[in-house]
């Protein structure tokens, strides 16, 4: 499994959100780019970077500073997301030098946009479902759909989709520990590559989601940069990635 570095962006910023709240901001570096470089130089095999300001809009804001972080870092692949609602806005990311698109919310609601996407760009799309218990978290995690998680990563698995990027709305940002559990289930009924999220405060996190069959990578904001998760020792905890889902898409 593979440990995933998030880089937050908001207002030019790297920053962390507690459940994705915009009042619950933390800001942890004033250049994003440099925080990337940090990641990469401590063994980061790919980073997950965020367009905040995108997010909140539902229209990417962030493509210039996305540009410098994806060239900095090259070749470390490098998986962007945020108001990524329409087939301009997918294409646009990609261009950056992105090496994969994440979707979410238009995606996880609209199975012909999420089929139409992945077949327009093959390997190249990640699709991001937040769940909260069994149930499709939108509208900024405020309201909970009748879509259920499993059925949005089925439907991603049908389309093509690179991932699934899994998120327990109720534990990201707080350091409480992931949601092992429903992460294993998940993994075990999609039958697509599961790219964990949400919780982790210590390297036992990882190690416990490294366990579950399907979780190919695990990504870590707050507590890599509080901390509680040394991105080195974790690296050498799990070992080699070879063969995940990260070293066959470089």
């Amino acid at each position: 499994m593979i440990v995933i570095p998030a880089v937050d962006l908001r207002e030019g910023r790297c920053v962390r959100l507690q459940q994705g709240r915009a009042d619950a901001e933390t800001v942890f570096s004033e250049d994003p780019v440099a925080m990337a470089r940090r990641w990469a130089s401590l063994g980061a095999e790919r980073l997950h970077v965020v367009d905040l300001d995108g997010a909140f809009a539902g229209a990417p804001k962030q493509a210039e500073l996305i540009t410098r972080i994806v060239s900095a870092v090259a070749p470390l692949p490098v998986q962007v997301g945020g108001g990524l609602r329409d087939l301009a806005a997918v294409s646009a990311v990609l261009e950056t030098g992105a090496r994969w698109a994440v979707i979410g919310t238009r995606a996880a609601l609209d199975p012909a946009f999420l089929a139409d996407v992945c077949a327009r760009h093959p390997g190249r799309v990640i699709i991001a479902v937040d769940g909260c218990g069994p149930n499709v978290a939108v509208k900024g995690w405020t309201e909970t759909s009748d879509e259920r998680v499993v059925d949005v990563g089925r439907r991603a698995r049908q389309a093509g989709a690179a991932a699934l990027l899994y998120t327990d709305v109720t534990r990201d940002g707080l350091a409480g520990g992931p949601n092992v559990d429903d992460t294993a289930a998940l993994a075990a009924a999609v039958g697509i590559p599961v790219l964990a999220s949400g919780g982790v405060a210590s390297v036992d996190d990882l190690v416990r989601l490294a366990a579950i069959p399907g979780v190919e990578g695990t990504i870590v904001g707050r507590a890599l940069y509080a901390g509680a998760v040394d991105l080195r020792d974790a690296l050498n905890v799990l070992g080699p990635s070879a063969g995940s889902a990260g070293g066959r898409a470089r």
